[in-house]
């Protein structure tokens, strides 16, 4: 007979390596068969809700990693929820409508001229729909769990008709109405642009400081005095109504030397404004507060029939410039403010393309806008009236989509007021929860801040705004036709709005006063996509009855503070006067290894699909888990190499585990906590500490804490400690001894605690785990998470044991040192010598345990520390001496021993061994060993 016969070794099939990338889709298609979603709501009705409410990612392109960082997050959320008592739905979503999709079609070759705006329409619902389904694969495939049969969708008529009647309570509020006011306006896209849908770059734009000769001094300034203005944006001057100055600034009166004229500027700026116009000497005549230059009118420098007024404004500043600032109320939201107080005109000569007008007269006639400033800069020479022209360095908007510089455009649109519901909105903010804390701020600052929201889109591809208007030109927006429209749009989508006339969308038998003749047109714009997505709250929760209003949570990137959560709350409050969410969980962006943001021109993005080709879904998981997702996180294969790592270290570690329980039956051989091993005791209080600490950190979302956490305890309490112990109890003592089954009954427990904790992470790896533990449940993600267990005494135990590994660690280095010194080579060659005082004596007394074992050395004597050579290894409470065990090696359990060949009939074993293998293994007597 062998003498490995006699021996427990371990042995399990849970294959060492993963093979992700092909087990993965495996299981993915057994849980989707065994509808494992659906069985694990089942289990949880009845208890409390938690409702994590998807923003929608827009349906065109492959995922990215900040997508897949962003909807692993939510996963590892609704998942651990799901297993701690609430009842977690969860429903992904898309943003389906939008210029991206027409602008994809147009690429494609597609036409929009030769097709009619439904037919062009419904290639864009094809379009958005197969973009839908690519992504879909790719986020199952990362293993998220959630109604994919079932996901909304913007373009879906439901959620239509609830975006119309979100629209409807809001005109029922006059919050909606029409204005003629500076907005974003894209020209490389033709249409009005959201606050969210503008990025800002550094750019050098020409500046021009130039004079506008005063017409009307009122009193106060002369006909041959100048103001002197400062713009970035000559190309603007065409449309100049006025000049804005501060009221209570100070303004020079300078004349320089060798020059008839006067030029009016901020006292505070004369010195650095003389240098930079060649004033090498110039004399200040007077100085006049800003409050008397009100009403003072000058001439336009280019049209003689028009004047420009002096305004008092409170945007104007001293950092640069002449502290007059070039003011046109159809360019700019303070130009307009300032204009509409003076009932100035609000002009804006430049067409959808950017293109000037021919109201700006035949130099600027057709000139593209960004030309146009050097046709301006050469007209105020000409006119000798520019000072200075130097380029100027500044953050500009730009399209995000089209990554085009934007302008800034009065023209026709449709606004949501926030100004009339901004204090009801600053008030819901109080209520809601944010992580990061700074959050708060953010958004709070952000409503403060912003404008009414330009809601209309001179696009095709989105929801339609249902108005309606008379004869006479007047809006209709009643409460009857809005809830007409949103019963059409639910019955038929929103195509219908483009397919039939206005008086065939309009309620049978419909009158207005303002079309007497019963004749009808309707708008043609759409919604801001921002509208749409920000209408979910109505179109999924609050329709959904298995879902909650407000949702429990909404988990963005921190760009959402101006888009879908701005956008959202401001359409929850306004059409229910709370904030669409409980609590907001904002992340950063994903960047390449060096920093920098990912981008297909710099060829540095990594597309999840190539990780998960290569190492599996897990390892993305686990990436997500161990990274500080509320600032920007660099990703690199680098990274997933490392986390690779450490999926190892858990995969190997739990492979152990199940090979030395392969033989434990939890049901007849586990043994209850008084009658454990002292070292299992210790291990079990341990196991029950760790738990807490990770079910808090799922609780309190610390999803990085839970990975540090994890792989503390895989390397230092596990492997390092209670594993490398368990060798010589699992594989040396009798199958069913006593001391076995305790150990055993630890590592089960510790095995069935980690597989479920790591289940909301790692779910493909634990149900694997799942299938080799006697556990009643079909899947993993069919368990609950493990109670935490409390035990008598089990804060004076971990301290006791925490005192013990003080000394291990003491006893470790000597065993080092002998090692280096070639006295020994492994521990089981080494007999310590253990010096202690009687107080560290009494402590290893208290523990009860065979300590030699947990050194694992061959022998051990514990003496006073008094009695220690010179020569002794010395730690403060304790000195060692490490010598070569006297004795035999024994082949069975590998100790250094005097007592191999006690037994005669068993030569070659320890003492120990040879009572173990006569009692099980009576036919070694006979046989003998080898």
């Amino acid at each position: 007979m062998r003498v490995k016969d006699t021996l427990n070794l371990g042995k399990t099939k849970f294959p060492m390596r993963g093979n992700l990338p092909v087990r993965e889709a495996e299981r993915q298609k057994a849980w989707e068969e065994n509808k494992v979603y659906e069985r694990r709501q089942k289990l949880n009705e009845g208890k409390p809700s938690f409702v994590l409410h998807d923003g929608p990612p827009y349906a065109n392109g492959n995922i990215h990693m900040g997508h897949a960082m962003n909807k692993i997050s939510k996963d590892i959320i609704v998942r651990s929820k799901s297993m701690m008592g609430f009842r977690a739905p969860y429903v992904p979503g898309w943003d389906t409508h939008g210029l991206p999709i027409e602008q994809q079609l147009k690429k494609a070759g597609v036409d929009r001229k030769t097709l009619t705006v439904a037919d062009f329409r419904e290639k864009c619902r094809e379009y958005a729909l197969k973009q839908v389904e690519g992504q879909k694969k790719d986020f199952k495939r990362l293993g998220i769990a959630g109604e994919w049969d079932n996901p909304y969708l913007t373009l879906h008529p439901e959620f239509e008709a609830a975006q119309i009647r979100v629209f409807g309570k809001m005109a029922e509020k006059g919050l909606i109405y029409k204005g003629l006011r500076p907005v974003y306006w894209s020209w490389s896209s033709e249409s009005a642009l959201a606050e969210a849908e503008v990025e800002y770059h550094d750019v050098v734009s020409p500046s021009a400081f130039y004079g506008v000769q005063v017409k009307d001094g009122k009193g106060v300034l002369d006909t041959n005095t100048y103001l002197v203005v400062w713009t970035t944006t000559p190309w603007t001057i065409p449309a100049s109504e006025g000049v804005t100055v501060d009221a209570k600034f100070d303004y020079a009166v300078v004349k320089p030397e060798g020059d008839d004229r006067k030029f009016v500027l901020a006292a505070e700026l004369v010195k650095e404004n003389a240098e930079r116009f060649g004033w090498k000497n110039y004399e200040v005549l007077e100085t006049l507060k800003g409050a008397d230059l009100e009403y003072v009118t000058a001439r336009h420098p280019f049209y003689d029939d028009k004047e420009l007024l002096t305004m008092i404004g409170d945007f104007v500043t001293l950092d640069a410039g002449t502290g007059l600032v070039h003011t046109a109320p159809g360019y700019g939201d303070d130009d307009y403010k300032v204009g509409m107080k003076y009932g100035l005109p609000i002009y804006a000569p430049v067409n959808d393309q950017g293109y000037l007008t021919d109201d700006c007269g035949p130099d600027f006639a057709g000139v593209f806008y960004d030309d146009a400033n050097e046709v301006s800069l050469k007209k105020l020479e000409e006119a000798n009236v520019l000072l200075k022209q130097m380029d100027y360095e500044h953050s500009y908007p730009f399209d995000w989509r089209t990554k085009k510089p934007i302008i800034f455009r009065a023209t026709p649109q449709w606004f949501a007021s926030v100004d009339k519901i901004r204090s009801e909105i600053l008030d819901a903010i109080d209520e809601v929860k944010f992580l990061p804390d700074w959050g708060k701020v953010r958004l709070h600052n952000m409503i403060r801040d912003r404008g009414d929201w330009v809601i209309s889109r001179q696009r095709v591809w989105g929801v339609p705004l249902p108005i309606f208007y008379a004869e006479d030109g007047t809006a209709i927006m009643d409460k009857e036709t809005i809830e007409h429209v949103a019963k059409l749009i639910e019955k038929y989508g929103s195509n219908i709005w483009f397919q039939r006339e206005a008086k065939d969308l309009l309620p049978e038998g419909y009158t207005n006063e303002h079309s007497p003749n019963g004749e009808f047109t309707k708008e043609m714009d759409i919604m801001d996509v921002w509208f749409d997505s920000g209408s979910s709250h109505q179109g999924v929760c609050a329709q959904r009855d298995y879902l909650t209003y407000p949702a429990d949570m909404y988990l963005e990137g921190s760009d959402q503070y101006r888009g879908w959560f701005n956008s959202s709350l401001i359409t929850s409050v306004a059409v229910s006067g709370h904030a669409p969410y409980k609590q907001i969980i904002s992340q950063g962006f994903t960047l390449d290894g060096k920093g920098r943001k990912m981008s297909k021109s710099l060829g540095n993005t990594i597309v999840p699909s190539e990780v998960v080709d290569k190492m599996g879904a897990e390892i993305i998981r686990l990436w997500v888990l161990s990274v500080d997702t509320s600032a920007d996180v660099r990703v690199s294969m680098d990274s997933f190499s490392q986390i690779s790592e450490s999926y190892r270290k858990f995969r190997n570690t739990m492979r152990f585990m199940l090979a030395n329980t392969t033989d434990f039956d939890p049901a007849e051989n586990t043994v209850a906590y008084d009658d454990l091993e002292a070292c299992d005791k210790y291990m079990e209080v341990l196991v029950n500490k760790f738990t807490k600490e990770i079910l808090d950190d799922y609780a309190n979302y610390n999803f990085m804490d839970i990975y540090k956490k994890l792989i503390n305890f895989l390397t230092t309490e596990l492997s390092a400690f209670y594993l490398d112990v368990a060798k010589d109890v699992v594989y040396v003592e009798a199958e069913d001894s006593h001391k076995r089954r305790s150990m055993q009954t630890v590592l089960y427990d510790v095995l069935v605690r980690l597989t479920k904790l790591m289940t909301p992470v790692l779910p493909h790896t634990t149900e694997e785990i799942w299938e080799y533990l006697k556990e009643p449940e079909d899947y993993a993600q069919l368990a609950e998470m493990p109670e935490v267990a409390h035990y008598d005494g089990e804060v004076e135990l971990l301290e006791n044991w925490k005192r013990f590994m003080k000394v291990r660690s003491d006893v470790f280095k000597s065993l080092e040192n002998a090692r280096n010194e070639k006295l020994i080579g492994k521990s089981f060659e080494a007999h310590v010598e253990l010096y202690v005082s009687d107080g560290v004596k009494a402590e290893l007394e208290k523990l009860n345990a065979n300590v030699r074992q947990l050194l694992i050395v061959s022998a051990l004597d514990v003496l006073p520390k008094d009695q220690a050579p010179e020569d002794a290894d010395d730690y403060d409470e304790i000195k060692v001496v490490v010598k070569h065990a006297d004795g035999e090696v024994c082949p069975r359990c590998r100790r250094t021993t005097t007592t191999v060949g006690s037994d005669a009939r068993l030569p070659q074993l320890c003492d120990e061994c040879a009572k173990v293998v006569s009692k099980n293994y009576p036919e070694a007597l006979t046989e003998g060993l080898e």
